[in-house]
């Protein structure tokens, strides 16, 4: 049995404002894809899910004269950062396991290597296949954050998800 589940933290007020900020359809996309990968790697399914749905709750939004600048967006990112953070404290409050919550908040830390100033980092698997997960997701210059998808409609899609992962845990089990 799984403490928290991706409908409860959608429906947080703390996800409603960081990642429907960043775009919900890429969270859930992103997610979506963790999902699968990590059925594929024998990862941890519920957390590569969980990961993969807030990998960008730490987003700013970077704007030069009214308009998104992907220029300064990539030369100033800390999202990975702020995002751990964010997760691993919404988590937490919400019941999560605490090494639960630590695996993902690390999975969403390293999911980009752009706030690493040489680059290249060594991972975990699941670090691994949450950064995977975003870039099959990835559009150029930052599309990806601008699809939209009304509430009801990413509720009913985290539903569906939290049932596959639900129905994987228990056939895992047996």
């Amino acid at each position: 049995m799984r403490d928290v589940k991706l409908t409860d933290i959608f429906q947080h007020r703390i996800a409603q404002k960081y990642i429907t900020r960043s775009g919900i359809a890429h969270a859930i996309a992103v997610a979506y894809h963790a999902f699968q990968i990590a059925k594929e790697m024998e990862e941890d399914v519920d957390s590569a899910a969980k990961a993969g749905f807030m990998h960008d709750i730490g987003h700013y939004t970077w704007y030069k004269n009214g308009k998104w600048d992907y220029d300064l967006y990539r030369q100033n990112d800390i999202h990975a950062i702020k995002g751990a953070e964010r997760a691993h404290k919404l988590l937490i409050r919400l019941g999560e396991n605490p090494i639960k919550a630590k695996e993902v908040a690390l999975a969403i830390l390293f999911h980009t290597d752009s706030f690493l100033p040489g680059g290249e980092v060594v991972r975990t698997p699941l670090q691994s296949l949450v950064k995977l997960a975003d870039e099959k997701d990835e559009e150029p210059g930052g599309a990806h954050h601008y699809r939209e998808l009304d509430f009801e409609r990413a509720m009913h899609s985290l539903e569906i998800l939290d049932n596959k992962i639900d129905h994987y845990l228990e056939k895992k089990e047996e």
